[in-house]
Protein backbone atom coordinates (compact mmCIF):
# COMPACT_ATOMS: atom_id res chain seq x y z
CA UNK A 1 0.00 0.00 0.00
CA UNK A 2 0.94 3.64 -0.27
CA UNK A 3 -1.12 6.45 1.24
CA UNK A 4 -0.23 10.01 2.14
CA UNK A 5 -3.61 11.73 2.12
CA UNK A 6 -3.58 12.78 5.80
CA UNK A 7 -1.27 14.76 8.04
CA UNK A 8 -0.15 11.65 9.92
CA UNK A 9 1.51 10.04 6.88
CA UNK A 10 4.49 8.11 8.23
CA UNK A 11 7.56 10.37 8.53
CA UNK A 12 5.49 12.86 6.50
CA UNK A 13 6.25 10.70 3.45
CA UNK A 14 3.59 7.99 3.25
CA UNK A 15 2.22 4.89 4.93
CA UNK A 16 3.44 1.70 3.23
CA UNK A 17 2.68 -1.19 5.62
CA UNK A 18 -0.42 0.05 7.45
CA UNK A 19 -1.99 3.45 7.80
CA UNK A 20 -1.30 5.52 10.90
CA UNK A 21 -5.09 5.82 10.95
CA UNK A 22 -5.36 2.05 11.39
CA UNK A 23 -6.16 1.27 7.74
CA UNK A 24 -4.77 -2.11 6.69
CA UNK A 25 -3.17 -3.00 3.36
CA UNK A 26 -6.23 -4.74 1.87
CA UNK A 27 -8.51 -1.87 2.91
CA UNK A 28 -6.11 0.57 1.24
CA UNK A 29 -6.02 -1.47 -1.96
CA UNK A 30 -9.80 -1.61 -2.11
CA UNK A 31 -9.94 2.17 -1.71
CA UNK A 32 -7.48 2.52 -4.61
CA UNK A 33 -9.68 0.21 -6.69
CA UNK A 34 -12.76 2.22 -5.74
CA UNK A 35 -11.04 5.47 -6.80
CA UNK A 36 -10.09 3.85 -10.12
CA UNK A 37 -13.71 2.79 -10.60
CA UNK A 38 -14.96 6.32 -9.90
CA UNK A 39 -12.50 7.79 -12.42
CA UNK A 40 -13.68 5.38 -15.09
CA UNK A 41 -17.32 6.10 -14.30
CA UNK A 42 -16.71 9.85 -14.49
CA UNK A 43 -14.94 9.54 -17.85
CA UNK A 44 -17.82 7.46 -19.21
CA UNK A 45 -20.33 10.09 -18.06
CA UNK A 46 -18.25 12.89 -19.58
CA UNK A 47 -17.83 11.17 -22.94
CA UNK A 48 -21.49 10.21 -23.09
CA UNK A 49 -22.52 13.89 -23.08
CA UNK A 50 -25.42 12.89 -20.86
CA UNK A 51 -27.39 15.91 -19.56
CA UNK A 52 -30.52 14.32 -18.11
CA UNK A 53 -30.84 15.01 -14.39
CA UNK A 54 -32.78 11.76 -14.13
CA UNK A 55 -29.60 9.94 -15.17
CA UNK A 56 -26.97 12.22 -13.62
CA UNK A 57 -28.44 12.89 -10.17
CA UNK A 58 -28.19 9.26 -8.94
CA UNK A 59 -24.63 9.02 -10.27
CA UNK A 60 -23.63 12.24 -8.53
CA UNK A 61 -25.14 11.07 -5.24
CA UNK A 62 -23.20 7.82 -5.62
CA UNK A 63 -20.00 9.82 -6.16
CA UNK A 64 -20.69 11.71 -2.92
CA UNK A 65 -21.09 8.47 -0.94
CA UNK A 66 -18.21 6.62 -2.57
CA UNK A 67 -15.68 9.43 -2.30
CA UNK A 68 -16.74 10.05 1.30
CA UNK A 69 -16.03 6.40 2.13
CA UNK A 70 -12.35 6.89 1.22
CA UNK A 71 -11.76 9.80 3.61
CA UNK A 72 -9.35 9.22 6.46
CA UNK A 73 -10.99 7.49 9.46
CA UNK A 74 -14.33 6.93 7.73
CA UNK A 75 -14.95 3.40 6.45
CA UNK A 76 -12.66 0.52 7.42
CA UNK A 77 -15.24 -2.11 6.43
CA UNK A 78 -13.86 -3.96 3.42
CA UNK A 79 -17.18 -5.58 2.55
CA UNK A 80 -18.81 -2.15 2.27
CA UNK A 81 -15.95 -0.94 0.05
CA UNK A 82 -16.37 -3.97 -2.23
CA UNK A 83 -20.08 -3.21 -2.52
CA UNK A 84 -19.29 0.37 -3.59
CA UNK A 85 -16.85 -0.90 -6.24
CA UNK A 86 -19.51 -3.20 -7.66
CA UNK A 87 -22.09 -0.41 -7.65
CA UNK A 88 -19.68 1.88 -9.49
CA UNK A 89 -18.92 -0.78 -12.12
CA UNK A 90 -22.62 -1.35 -12.60
CA UNK A 91 -23.28 2.35 -13.09
CA UNK A 92 -20.45 2.60 -15.62
CA UNK A 93 -21.86 -0.37 -17.51
CA UNK A 94 -25.28 1.28 -17.58
CA UNK A 95 -23.74 4.37 -19.19
CA UNK A 96 -21.98 2.12 -21.69
CA UNK A 97 -25.21 0.29 -22.50
CA UNK A 98 -27.06 3.56 -23.05
CA UNK A 99 -24.23 5.02 -25.15
CA UNK A 100 -22.53 2.07 -26.90
CA UNK A 101 -20.69 4.41 -29.24
CA UNK A 102 -18.51 5.74 -26.39
CA UNK A 103 -17.89 2.55 -24.47
CA UNK A 104 -14.93 1.45 -26.58
CA UNK A 105 -13.52 4.98 -26.40
CA UNK A 106 -13.70 4.88 -22.62
CA UNK A 107 -12.10 1.44 -22.64
CA UNK A 108 -9.15 2.85 -24.56
CA UNK A 109 -8.66 5.73 -22.10
CA UNK A 110 -8.99 3.74 -18.89
CA UNK A 111 -7.57 0.49 -17.65
CA UNK A 112 -10.93 -1.17 -18.18
CA UNK A 113 -11.34 -4.40 -16.27
CA UNK A 114 -13.96 -6.92 -15.37
CA UNK A 115 -13.00 -7.76 -11.81
CA UNK A 116 -15.71 -9.77 -10.12
CA UNK A 117 -14.00 -11.25 -7.07
CA UNK A 118 -12.33 -9.84 -4.01
CA UNK A 119 -8.98 -11.09 -5.30
CA UNK A 120 -9.53 -9.21 -8.57
CA UNK A 121 -10.30 -6.05 -6.65
CA UNK A 122 -7.20 -6.38 -4.49
CA UNK A 123 -4.99 -7.05 -7.52
CA UNK A 124 -6.47 -4.06 -9.28
CA UNK A 125 -5.74 -1.82 -6.30
CA UNK A 126 -2.10 -2.82 -6.43
CA UNK A 127 -1.91 -1.71 -10.07
CA UNK A 128 -3.67 1.65 -9.84
CA UNK A 129 -2.52 3.12 -6.52
CA UNK A 130 -1.13 6.61 -6.05
CA UNK A 131 2.39 5.73 -7.23
CA UNK A 132 1.06 4.44 -10.56
CA UNK A 133 1.36 8.08 -11.65
CA UNK A 134 5.12 8.34 -12.10
CA UNK A 135 5.59 12.06 -12.73
CA UNK A 136 5.95 13.63 -9.28
CA UNK A 137 4.39 17.00 -10.11
CA UNK A 138 1.48 15.54 -12.03
CA UNK A 139 0.89 13.15 -9.13
CA UNK A 140 1.05 16.00 -6.63
CA UNK A 141 -1.51 18.18 -8.39
CA UNK A 142 -3.67 15.17 -9.14
CA UNK A 143 -3.79 14.08 -5.51
CA UNK A 144 -4.33 17.66 -4.30
CA UNK A 145 -7.35 17.81 -6.61
CA UNK A 146 -8.63 14.40 -5.55
CA UNK A 147 -8.33 15.17 -1.84
CA UNK A 148 -10.14 18.47 -2.32
CA UNK A 149 -12.90 16.60 -4.15
CA UNK A 150 -13.15 14.05 -1.33
CA UNK A 151 -13.77 16.90 1.10
CA UNK A 152 -16.34 18.40 -1.27
CA UNK A 153 -18.11 15.04 -1.57
CA UNK A 154 -18.37 14.74 2.22
CA UNK A 155 -19.96 18.17 2.55
CA UNK A 156 -22.22 17.54 -0.45
CA UNK A 157 -23.38 14.25 1.08
CA UNK A 158 -24.35 16.05 4.30
CA UNK A 159 -26.33 18.60 2.30
CA UNK A 160 -27.91 15.89 0.15
CA UNK A 161 -29.38 13.98 3.09
CA UNK A 162 -31.05 17.24 4.08
CA UNK A 163 -32.58 17.55 0.61
CA UNK A 164 -30.24 20.28 -0.65
CA UNK A 165 -28.41 19.61 -3.90
CA UNK A 166 -26.47 21.87 -6.28
CA UNK A 167 -25.87 20.31 -9.74
CA UNK A 168 -22.64 22.26 -10.24
CA UNK A 169 -21.03 20.23 -7.44
CA UNK A 170 -21.66 16.84 -9.02
CA UNK A 171 -20.74 18.16 -12.46
CA UNK A 172 -17.36 19.28 -11.16
CA UNK A 173 -16.69 15.95 -9.46
CA UNK A 174 -17.28 14.24 -12.82
CA UNK A 175 -14.98 16.71 -14.55
CA UNK A 176 -12.27 16.47 -11.90
CA UNK A 177 -12.27 12.68 -11.67
CA UNK A 178 -12.19 12.32 -15.45
CA UNK A 179 -9.28 14.78 -15.67
CA UNK A 180 -7.02 12.42 -13.72
CA UNK A 181 -7.11 10.03 -16.68
CA UNK A 182 -5.98 12.69 -19.16
CA UNK A 183 -2.58 14.02 -20.14
CA UNK A 184 -3.02 17.67 -19.20
CA UNK A 185 -0.38 20.41 -18.93
CA UNK A 186 0.66 21.65 -15.50
CA UNK A 187 -1.19 24.96 -15.94
CA UNK A 188 -4.47 23.22 -16.69
CA UNK A 189 -4.10 20.95 -13.67
CA UNK A 190 -3.43 23.95 -11.43
CA UNK A 191 -6.51 25.68 -12.87
CA UNK A 192 -8.58 22.61 -11.94
CA UNK A 193 -7.25 22.79 -8.38
CA UNK A 194 -8.38 26.43 -8.11
CA UNK A 195 -11.74 25.54 -9.65
CA UNK A 196 -11.98 22.85 -6.99
CA UNK A 197 -11.54 25.61 -4.40
CA UNK A 198 -14.43 27.58 -5.87
CA UNK A 199 -16.63 24.48 -5.86
CA UNK A 200 -15.58 23.77 -2.26
CA UNK A 201 -16.78 27.25 -1.33
CA UNK A 202 -20.08 26.66 -3.16
CA UNK A 203 -20.46 23.31 -1.39
CA UNK A 204 -19.89 24.80 2.05
CA UNK A 205 -22.44 27.50 1.25
CA UNK A 206 -24.91 24.82 0.13
CA UNK A 207 -24.41 22.85 3.34
CA UNK A 208 -24.76 26.02 5.41
CA UNK A 209 -28.10 26.67 3.75
CA UNK A 210 -29.19 23.06 4.25
CA UNK A 211 -28.33 23.13 7.96
CA UNK A 212 -29.86 26.52 8.71
CA UNK A 213 -33.06 25.92 6.75
CA UNK A 214 -33.65 22.69 8.64
CA UNK A 215 -32.37 23.59 12.11
CA UNK A 216 -32.30 27.41 12.22
CA UNK A 217 -29.32 29.75 12.45
CA UNK A 218 -26.90 28.95 15.29
CA UNK A 219 -27.13 31.27 18.25
CA UNK A 220 -24.55 32.09 20.90
CA UNK A 221 -24.93 29.31 23.44
CA UNK A 222 -23.23 28.10 26.60
CA UNK A 223 -22.75 24.32 26.64
CA UNK A 224 -22.17 22.21 29.74
CA UNK A 225 -19.37 19.63 29.84
CA UNK A 226 -20.50 17.70 32.93
CA UNK A 227 -22.63 14.56 33.19
CA UNK A 228 -25.96 13.63 34.71
CA UNK A 229 -27.22 10.60 36.59
CA UNK A 230 -29.30 9.11 33.76
CA UNK A 231 -28.18 6.67 31.05
CA UNK A 232 -26.83 8.37 27.95
CA UNK A 233 -26.10 7.94 24.26
CA UNK A 234 -22.97 9.60 22.87
CA UNK A 235 -23.14 10.81 19.27
CA UNK A 236 -20.02 11.72 17.31
CA UNK A 237 -19.16 12.61 13.73
CA UNK A 238 -20.92 15.40 11.83
CA UNK A 239 -24.44 14.41 10.73
CA UNK A 240 -27.01 16.74 12.30
CA UNK A 241 -30.00 14.88 10.83
CA UNK A 242 -28.91 11.69 12.57
CA UNK A 243 -28.81 13.62 15.84
CA UNK A 244 -32.25 15.14 15.25
CA UNK A 245 -33.82 11.75 14.58
CA UNK A 246 -32.08 10.24 17.62
CA UNK A 247 -33.41 13.09 19.79
CA UNK A 248 -36.95 12.54 18.46
CA UNK A 249 -36.78 8.82 19.19
CA UNK A 250 -35.42 9.26 22.72
CA UNK A 251 -38.08 11.71 23.92
CA UNK A 252 -39.42 10.71 27.35
CA UNK A 253 -37.23 7.59 27.54
CA UNK A 254 -35.12 8.72 30.50
CA UNK A 255 -32.04 8.82 28.27
CA UNK A 256 -29.77 11.85 27.86
CA UNK A 257 -27.98 12.59 24.59
CA UNK A 258 -24.38 13.80 24.72
CA UNK A 259 -22.35 15.18 21.83
CA UNK A 260 -18.72 14.38 21.09
CA UNK A 261 -16.11 15.94 18.80
CA UNK A 262 -17.55 17.81 15.82
CA UNK A 263 -21.12 17.38 17.07
CA UNK A 264 -20.53 20.12 19.65
CA UNK A 265 -22.03 22.84 17.37
CA UNK A 266 -25.38 21.02 17.41
CA UNK A 267 -26.16 22.69 20.75
CA UNK A 268 -26.36 26.08 19.03
CA UNK A 269 -29.04 25.18 16.45
CA UNK A 270 -32.53 26.16 17.71
CA UNK A 271 -34.28 23.05 16.35
CA UNK A 272 -31.79 20.80 18.15
CA UNK A 273 -31.38 22.93 21.25
CA UNK A 274 -35.12 22.70 21.97
CA UNK A 275 -34.75 19.07 23.13
CA UNK A 276 -34.16 19.22 26.90
CA UNK A 277 -32.41 15.84 26.91
CA UNK A 278 -29.64 17.14 24.60
CA UNK A 279 -27.69 17.44 27.78
CA UNK A 280 -24.04 18.40 27.32
CA UNK A 281 -20.80 17.85 25.45
CA UNK A 282 -18.61 14.92 26.46
CA UNK A 283 -14.87 14.92 25.84
CA UNK A 284 -12.98 16.66 23.11
CA UNK A 285 -11.72 15.89 19.60
CA UNK A 286 -11.79 12.66 17.61
CA UNK A 287 -8.44 11.19 18.59
CA UNK A 288 -9.33 10.97 22.30
CA UNK A 289 -12.17 8.55 21.63
CA UNK A 290 -10.34 5.44 22.90
CA UNK A 291 -10.42 6.80 26.46
CA UNK A 292 -13.59 8.88 26.18
CA UNK A 293 -15.72 6.18 24.55
CA UNK A 294 -14.58 3.72 27.23
CA UNK A 295 -15.48 6.03 30.13
CA UNK A 296 -18.83 7.01 28.66
CA UNK A 297 -20.22 3.56 29.57
CA UNK A 298 -23.27 3.86 27.31
CA UNK A 299 -23.79 3.34 23.56
CA UNK A 300 -21.90 5.44 21.01
CA UNK A 301 -23.21 6.38 17.57
CA UNK A 302 -20.55 7.31 15.01
CA UNK A 303 -22.32 9.11 12.18
CA UNK A 304 -19.52 9.98 9.74
CA UNK A 305 -15.75 10.20 9.51
CA UNK A 306 -13.39 10.43 12.50
CA UNK A 307 -13.83 6.87 13.76
CA UNK A 308 -10.59 5.25 14.95
CA UNK A 309 -9.90 1.51 15.29
CA UNK A 310 -12.48 0.23 17.75
CA UNK A 311 -11.21 -0.99 21.14
CA UNK A 312 -12.48 -3.90 23.22
CA UNK A 313 -13.46 -1.53 26.05
CA UNK A 314 -16.45 -0.28 24.04
CA UNK A 315 -16.68 -2.66 21.06
CA UNK A 316 -20.07 -4.01 22.15
CA UNK A 317 -21.47 -0.48 22.63
CA UNK A 318 -20.51 1.32 19.40
CA UNK A 319 -22.65 1.64 16.28
CA UNK A 320 -21.87 3.19 12.91
CA UNK A 321 -24.21 4.74 10.38
CA UNK A 322 -24.02 6.71 7.13
CA UNK A 323 -20.55 6.73 5.61
CA UNK A 324 -18.83 5.36 8.71
CA UNK A 325 -18.00 1.69 9.01
CA UNK A 326 -15.75 -0.68 10.90
CA UNK A 327 -15.47 -4.49 10.70
CA UNK A 328 -17.59 -6.28 13.27
CA UNK A 329 -19.37 -3.09 14.40
CA UNK A 330 -23.16 -2.92 14.09
CA UNK A 331 -24.24 -0.56 11.30
CA UNK A 332 -27.54 1.34 11.32
CA UNK A 333 -28.97 1.15 7.77
CA UNK A 334 -29.78 4.21 5.67
CA UNK A 335 -33.24 5.73 5.74
CA UNK A 336 -36.03 4.25 3.73
CA UNK A 337 -37.90 6.79 1.61
CA UNK A 338 -39.90 9.14 3.82
CA UNK A 339 -38.82 7.44 7.05
CA UNK A 340 -36.20 8.23 9.72
CA UNK A 341 -33.40 5.85 10.62
CA UNK A 342 -34.30 3.26 13.22
CA UNK A 343 -32.26 3.78 16.39
CA UNK A 344 -34.30 1.40 18.56
CA UNK A 345 -31.39 -1.01 19.07
CA UNK A 346 -29.18 1.77 20.44
CA UNK A 347 -31.98 3.06 22.67
CA UNK A 348 -32.67 -0.39 24.11
CA UNK A 349 -28.99 -0.85 24.91
CA UNK A 350 -28.75 2.59 26.54
CA UNK A 351 -31.55 1.75 28.94
CA UNK A 352 -29.41 -1.11 30.30
CA UNK A 353 -26.23 0.95 30.76
CA UNK A 354 -25.00 3.04 33.71
CA UNK A 355 -24.60 6.83 33.40
CA UNK A 356 -21.36 8.17 31.91
CA UNK A 357 -18.33 8.77 34.09
CA UNK A 358 -17.33 12.45 34.34
CA UNK A 359 -14.22 13.81 32.61
CA UNK A 360 -12.86 16.48 34.99
CA UNK A 361 -11.49 19.60 33.29
CA UNK A 362 -7.74 20.04 33.35
CA UNK A 363 -6.22 22.74 35.53
CA UNK A 364 -7.07 26.18 34.13
CA UNK A 365 -9.89 24.90 31.90
CA UNK A 366 -13.50 26.07 32.06
CA UNK A 367 -16.41 23.69 32.66
CA UNK A 368 -18.51 25.30 29.93
CA UNK A 369 -18.02 26.08 26.23
CA UNK A 370 -19.32 29.11 24.32
CA UNK A 371 -20.41 28.29 20.77
CA UNK A 372 -22.83 29.41 18.06
CA UNK A 373 -20.86 32.29 16.54
CA UNK A 374 -21.58 31.50 12.89
CA UNK A 375 -21.95 34.28 10.34
CA UNK A 376 -25.60 35.17 11.05
CA UNK A 377 -24.94 35.60 14.78
CA UNK A 378 -21.65 37.48 14.28
CA UNK A 379 -23.21 39.86 11.75
CA UNK A 380 -25.95 40.66 14.27
CA UNK A 381 -23.14 41.80 16.58
CA UNK A 382 -21.26 43.67 13.86
CA UNK A 383 -21.89 47.14 15.26
CA UNK A 384 -20.44 46.13 18.62
CA UNK A 385 -17.48 44.41 16.96
CA UNK A 386 -16.78 47.31 14.61
CA UNK A 387 -16.93 49.77 17.49
CA UNK A 388 -14.29 47.71 19.30
CA UNK A 389 -12.15 47.71 16.14
CA UNK A 390 -12.51 51.45 15.57
CA UNK A 391 -11.60 52.23 19.19
CA UNK A 392 -8.52 50.03 19.02
CA UNK A 393 -9.84 47.47 21.45
CA UNK A 394 -9.67 44.74 18.79
CA UNK A 395 -6.47 44.98 16.77
CA UNK A 396 -6.56 41.71 14.88
CA UNK A 397 -8.74 38.70 14.09
CA UNK A 398 -6.93 35.37 13.70
CA UNK A 399 -8.74 32.52 11.97
CA UNK A 400 -7.59 29.30 13.67
CA UNK A 401 -9.83 26.80 11.89
CA UNK A 402 -9.21 23.22 10.86
CA UNK A 403 -8.54 19.78 12.30
CA UNK A 404 -7.06 18.40 15.48
CA UNK A 405 -4.65 15.46 15.51
CA UNK A 406 -2.39 13.36 17.69
CA UNK A 407 1.02 14.88 16.95
CA UNK A 408 2.72 16.52 19.93
CA UNK A 409 3.55 19.41 17.60
CA UNK A 410 -0.12 20.44 17.77
CA UNK A 411 0.63 21.96 21.15
CA UNK A 412 1.61 24.84 18.86
CA UNK A 413 -2.03 25.84 18.46
CA UNK A 414 -2.56 25.99 22.23
CA UNK A 415 0.59 28.07 22.53
CA UNK A 416 -0.56 30.46 19.79
CA UNK A 417 -3.92 30.96 21.52
CA UNK A 418 -2.19 31.72 24.80
CA UNK A 419 0.43 34.02 23.28
CA UNK A 420 -1.92 36.10 21.14
CA UNK A 421 -2.22 39.62 22.63
CA UNK A 422 -5.37 40.43 24.61
CA UNK A 423 -6.57 42.77 21.83
CA UNK A 424 -6.89 39.89 19.35
CA UNK A 425 -9.92 37.66 18.68
CA UNK A 426 -9.71 34.03 17.54
CA UNK A 427 -12.20 32.96 14.88
CA UNK A 428 -12.47 29.18 14.90
CA UNK A 429 -14.27 26.24 13.29
CA UNK A 430 -13.54 22.54 13.19
CA UNK A 431 -12.06 20.34 15.89
CA UNK A 432 -8.73 22.20 16.10
CA UNK A 433 -10.51 24.42 18.62
CA UNK A 434 -10.33 21.71 21.26
CA UNK A 435 -6.70 22.73 21.68
CA UNK A 436 -7.80 26.00 23.31
CA UNK A 437 -11.59 26.40 23.55
CA UNK A 438 -11.70 25.63 27.28
CA UNK A 439 -8.96 28.11 28.16
CA UNK A 440 -10.16 31.24 29.91
CA UNK A 441 -8.97 33.80 27.36
CA UNK A 442 -11.41 36.47 28.46
CA UNK A 443 -13.58 38.94 26.54
CA UNK A 444 -13.34 42.31 24.82
CA UNK A 445 -16.33 44.52 25.70
CA UNK A 446 -18.45 41.41 26.18
CA UNK A 447 -17.22 39.77 22.97
CA UNK A 448 -15.61 36.38 23.68
CA UNK A 449 -12.01 36.19 22.48
CA UNK A 450 -12.79 32.79 20.93
CA UNK A 451 -15.67 32.95 18.45
CA UNK A 452 -16.64 29.40 17.49
CA UNK A 453 -18.54 29.13 14.18
CA UNK A 454 -19.02 25.36 14.34
CA UNK A 455 -17.87 22.38 12.31
CA UNK A 456 -15.02 22.48 9.79
CA UNK A 457 -17.42 23.31 6.93
CA UNK A 458 -18.47 26.38 8.94
CA UNK A 459 -15.15 27.96 7.99
CA UNK A 460 -17.49 29.36 5.33
CA UNK A 461 -18.80 31.70 8.03
CA UNK A 462 -15.43 33.43 8.35
CA UNK A 463 -15.34 34.14 4.62
CA UNK A 464 -18.82 35.69 4.89
CA UNK A 465 -17.67 37.79 7.85
CA UNK A 466 -14.44 38.78 6.06
CA UNK A 467 -16.33 40.00 3.00
CA UNK A 468 -18.68 41.98 5.24
CA UNK A 469 -15.71 43.55 7.08
CA UNK A 470 -14.15 44.43 3.73
CA UNK A 471 -17.34 46.23 2.73
CA UNK A 472 -17.86 48.07 6.02
CA UNK A 473 -14.19 49.04 6.43
CA UNK A 474 -14.10 50.10 2.76
CA UNK A 475 -11.08 47.98 1.88
CA UNK A 476 -10.26 47.07 -1.71
CA UNK A 477 -8.73 43.70 -0.87
CA UNK A 478 -9.71 41.17 1.80
CA UNK A 479 -5.99 40.76 2.53
CA UNK A 480 -5.90 44.38 3.75
CA UNK A 481 -8.21 43.55 6.64
CA UNK A 482 -6.93 43.12 10.22
CA UNK A 483 -7.26 39.39 9.61
CA UNK A 484 -4.74 36.52 9.66
CA UNK A 485 -5.10 32.78 8.99
CA UNK A 486 -3.45 30.00 11.00
CA UNK A 487 -4.93 26.76 9.67
CA UNK A 488 -4.53 23.28 11.15
CA UNK A 489 -4.95 20.49 8.62
CA UNK A 490 -5.37 16.75 9.09
CA UNK A 491 -7.56 15.21 6.39
CA UNK A 492 -9.34 15.87 3.12
CA UNK A 493 -12.10 18.16 4.34
CA UNK A 494 -9.35 20.50 5.51
CA UNK A 495 -7.82 20.32 2.02
CA UNK A 496 -11.16 21.44 0.57
CA UNK A 497 -11.31 24.32 3.07
CA UNK A 498 -7.73 25.36 2.22
CA UNK A 499 -8.49 25.35 -1.52
CA UNK A 500 -11.64 27.40 -0.86
CA UNK A 501 -9.56 30.01 0.98
CA UNK A 502 -7.02 30.17 -1.84
CA UNK A 503 -9.76 30.47 -4.45
CA UNK A 504 -11.34 33.27 -2.40
CA UNK A 505 -8.10 35.22 -2.69
CA UNK A 506 -6.80 34.74 0.84
CA UNK A 507 -3.02 35.07 1.05
CA UNK A 508 -0.36 34.58 3.75
CA UNK A 509 -2.06 31.49 5.19
CA UNK A 510 -0.01 29.74 7.88
CA UNK A 511 -0.50 25.97 7.50
CA UNK A 512 0.60 23.10 9.73
CA UNK A 513 1.66 21.41 11.87
CA UNK A 514 3.44 19.91 8.83
CA UNK A 515 3.01 20.67 5.17
CA UNK A 516 1.15 17.96 3.21
CA UNK A 517 3.37 15.10 2.09
CA UNK A 518 1.60 15.05 -1.28
CA UNK A 519 2.93 18.49 -2.24
CA UNK A 520 5.98 18.03 -4.46
CA UNK A 521 8.74 20.65 -4.19
CA UNK A 522 7.64 22.26 -7.47
CA UNK A 523 3.96 22.35 -6.54
CA UNK A 524 4.80 23.74 -3.11
CA UNK A 525 6.94 26.41 -4.75
CA UNK A 526 4.01 27.43 -6.97
CA UNK A 527 1.68 27.70 -3.95
CA UNK A 528 4.22 29.75 -2.02
CA UNK A 529 4.91 32.10 -4.95
CA UNK A 530 1.29 32.46 -6.08
CA UNK A 531 -0.53 32.45 -2.75
CA UNK A 532 2.25 33.18 -0.21
CA UNK A 533 1.39 29.96 1.62
CA UNK A 534 3.50 29.70 4.78
CA UNK A 535 4.48 26.66 6.84
CA UNK A 536 4.02 27.27 10.55
CA UNK A 537 7.24 27.77 12.52
CA UNK A 538 6.89 28.33 16.25
CA UNK A 539 4.16 30.04 18.23
CA UNK A 540 6.13 33.12 19.20
CA UNK A 541 7.38 33.93 15.69
CA UNK A 542 4.04 33.21 14.04
CA UNK A 543 2.10 35.29 16.57
CA UNK A 544 4.47 38.15 15.87
CA UNK A 545 4.01 37.76 12.10
CA UNK A 546 0.22 37.48 12.30
CA UNK A 547 -0.35 40.41 14.65
CA UNK A 548 1.92 42.96 13.01
CA UNK A 549 -0.04 46.08 12.09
Amino acid sequence: MFCYQCQEALRNEGCTVAGMCGKKEHCSRLMDTLMDTLKGLALAVEKSGETSREVLAPIERFLFRALFATLTNTDFDEARLEALIREGLEKRQQIGNAHPDIFQEVAEDTLTWNGTTREDFLARGEQVGILATEDEDRRSLQELLLYGMKGIAAYAEHASVLGMEEPKIGAFLVKGLASTLKDLPMEERLALVLECGNIALLTMETLDQANTRRFGHPRMTTVLTNVGDRPGILISGHDLLDLYELLEQTRDTGIDIYTHGEMLPAHAYPELRKFPHLRSHYGSSWWHQNKEFASFQGPILMTTNCITPVQDAYRDRIFTTGSAGFPGVRHIPDREAGKPKDFSEIIALAQKCPPPLPIPPAEGEKETLTIGMAHDQVLQLQDKILEAVQHGKIRKFVVMAGCDGRHLSRQYFTDVAQKLPPDTVILTAGCAKFRYNRLDLGEIDGIPRVLDAGQCNDSFSWLVVALRLKEVLQQNDVNDLPLAFDIAWYEQKAVAVLLALLAAGIREIHLGPTLPAFLSPNVLRILVEKFHLRPITDAENDVSAMTVA
